[in-house]
């Protein structure tokens, strides 16, 4: 299997942070969410999805949230991060279409890993949540990459395996 995993993100530092409300909206902010979240995935997917052998399982995999979910948002706020993997998530989905023309054994999925214990979610740990380290996290996401069945290419997968709604 050749595998490459997109773990680019951001959500906060130099400035930005989650909004909490439409007010806090931000154009500069809004654009440095969707390049780094959305536009810089696209652009490796651009580059990479070519690349992967024409025969036999290969995967593409990039690291999304749950937050980037339309159908799983029931607390709001974070405008530009839950904007920009929502985008991701569209970016995946197309390209895997495209992808399954050329090469049908190969995946383009995108992963919630779960809370990680990160300086991207340090501030927003909550008592009670299921933190994983990176060792972990890196390990669940591999299980499940190797578990993905033919046809889940297109998919956006948690940590568990388990479908995240779109």
């Amino acid at each position: 299997m050749r595998l490459i995993i997109d773990a680019s993100g951001i959500l906060h530092g130099d400035g930005l942070s989650p909004e909490k409300s439409w007010r806090d909206l931000d154009a500069t902010q809004m654009t440095r969410a969707f390049a780094v979240n959305a536009i810089g995935p696209a652009l490796l997917m651009k580059h990479f999805l070519p690349l992967l052998p024409r025969q036999g399982r290969s995967v593409f995999a990039t690291l999304s949230a749950r937050v980037g979910s339309i159908g799983d948002n029931r607390l709001g706020g974070w405008y530009s991060y839950r904007a920009s993997k929502a985008a991701l998530n569209q970016f995946v989905r197309t390209a895997a279409i495209e992808l399954g023309r050329r090469q049908p054994a190969a995946l383009c999925v995108a992963l919630h890993p779960g809370t990680v214990a990160t300086s991207l979610s340090s501030p927003f740990v909550k008592a009670g949540l299921d933190v994983q380290t990176p060792t972990q996290a890196a390990g669940r996401l591999l299980e499940v990459i190797d578990r993905l069945p033919p046809g889940s290419s297109g998919g956006f997968f948690d940590h568990r395996g388990d479908p995240v709604p779109w």
